[in-house]
């Protein structure tokens, strides 16, 4: 249930308030978003709101780089050891790791580009969405939220800040994923042995090869809080200032330009 029926057919909404989230046209720069699928593919199709296709882009990664111990061999890569990175890199799947993670970067790229244009068209019909969502598990509304507190929690834990945003589906990705990995790579078990000092041990126990996907996630979960913390106000300043004009302002006034009120 929402507070809202249309009883016409625009052609483009600038938003849609559901009980799991805020889906949202904004202005997004191409790069960036092509950058965040360089970095994890899936990443650059959640920002932009894609997100069976993210889903499918991220567990394909997060599988080929596993069968073929990728991050493995990137650890032994930079620390100058070619043959150890050669002898634990299987060639078998490689292959079918480059042309999914091409897409991904020109995909992400291409949807920002499209839907900055959609967002010019839909911010130029001003088109009502609704504002209020209810369901018997979750309720959402359109409201403004503090970016450095959306990071400020992204920072303590992962999902965290994305559930001060309401960004329910990415935040459960995010916390699982952070689960997941903090496990198999004994990163809380390698922090304690760091902490006393215990440097060999700390080499010994921790996982390389899942410690590595955790940079990405915990960056993007940093900047996906964020920067949609930005952009939910800016819309909710939007859709106040349009709610106003529309039941309190008289269709009789005119503000001409250099005039004082």
């Amino acid at each position: 249930m929402n507070n809202f029926r249309n009883k016409y057919r625009n052609r483009y909404y600038l938003a849609n308030v559901t009980t799991f989230g805020t889906i949202q046209l904004h202005q997004r720069n191409p790069l960036i978003i092509a950058l965040w699928s360089v970095a994890f593919p899936g990443f650059g199709h959640f920002l932009v709101h894609k997100f069976v296709t993210g889903f499918a882009l991220f567990f394909w990664e997060f599988y080929i780089n596993q069968v073929t111990h990728l991050n493995s061999a990137i650890i032994y890569s930079i620390n100058g050891n070619i043959d150890e990175a050669k002898s634990v890199l299987n060639e078998k799947y490689i292959y079918l790791y480059i042309p999914v993670y091409l897409f991904a970067i020109w995909d992400s790229y291409r949807t920002a580009v499209d839907e900055n244009k959609i967002h010019l068209l839909a911010r130029r019909e001003n088109a009502k969405f609704p504002t209020l969502s209810i369901s018997p598990f979750q309720m959402n509304y359109l409201d403004k939220k503090s970016p450095w507190i959306a990071l400020i929690w992204s920072m303590t834990i992962p999902s965290l800040g994305q559930l001060y945003i309401h960004r329910i589906v990415a935040a459960a990705l995010t916390l699982i994923m952070t689960l997941i990995i903090v496990i198999n790579s004994n990163m809380v078990e390698a922090l304690h042995y760091f902490l006393l000092g215990n440097l060999p041990v700390t080499k010994e126990v921790l996982g390389a090869q899942w410690l590595l996907y955790f940079p990405s996630i915990y960056f993007y979960g940093l900047y996906d809080s964020y920067s949609n913390a930005v952009e939910l106000s800016k819309l909710f300043d939007c859709e106040q200032a349009d709610y106003l004009k529309r039941e309190y302002q008289s269709p009789s006034f005119v503000l001409h330009k250099g005039e004082k009120i």
